[in-house]
């Protein structure tokens, strides 16, 4: 069932199978490559729920909105942005796939030997659910997001857990929905059994 665009930012961790790669050229640039996100990759959401992001939930959202590479989800760490072209996302047959171009900056050079080093092997980005199904035939319950919008990637070695208050009160939104029309669609079989009643009593 369907749910309305929930209220507040949820972050997600992305560590198996980010697949983060460094290179740098012969001029110094350096340029990190990996996976933020993968469609249609079920992930359990604390044994709250399970969870998958829908191909091309991202994808509205990208042609729309800015978005910026951060350090370890500090605000003041960037580390590339979309709208400056050191950053790129693109969808592919996987999920979606991000280039960044990293800057000379301690930031930048520090996060280049990170990587390198595979002292940071994961990734986190922040969203808001836009469009979003569940199904409660299954346990945990299958959150599906359709679509999303896309404000931040961070590169972090502890990824956070998943916070999962916004997620409950979409869970219980869509559930009060159901709910109200399971009770419409009761009230609705109610009265027109009872007008085909009436209509025999006046045939008889």
């Amino acid at each position: 069932m369907p749910a309305p665009k929930t209220e507040g930012l949820e972050l997600r961790a992305f560590t198996q199978q980010a697949e983060l790669r460094f290179a740098a050229d012969e001029q110094g640039k350096r340029t990190a490559t990996g996976y933020f996100c993968l469609a249609e990759n079920v992930t359990d959401i604390g044994g709250y729920w399970q969870e998958k992001f829908a191909r091309g939930a991202f994808a509205k959202s990208l042609q729309e909105r800015d978005v910026v590479a951060l350090h370890s989800h500090n605000d003041g760490r960037p580390v590339g942005r979309k709208s400056r072209d050191t950053l790129k996302i693109e969808e592919d047959d996987r999920g979606y796939a991000f280039e960044n171009v990293l800057p000379d900056t301690s930031d930048g050079r520090d996060l280049a030997v990170q990587l390198e080093r595979g002292d940071i092997e994961g990734m986190s980005f922040r969203f808001r659910a836009l469009k979003e199904e569940w199904d409660e035939t299954v346990d945990p319950p299958m959150r599906t997001i359709i679509e999303a919008d896309l404000y931040e990637i961070t590169y972090t070695a502890f990824p956070a857990y998943p916070d999962t208050s916004v997620g409950m009160r979409s869970l219980e939104h869509a559930r009060k929905e159901r709910r109200q029309h399971n009770q419409a669609g009761a009230l609705g079989r109610l009265a027109s059994r009872r007008m085909k009643l009436a209509q025999r009593d006046r045939k008889i």
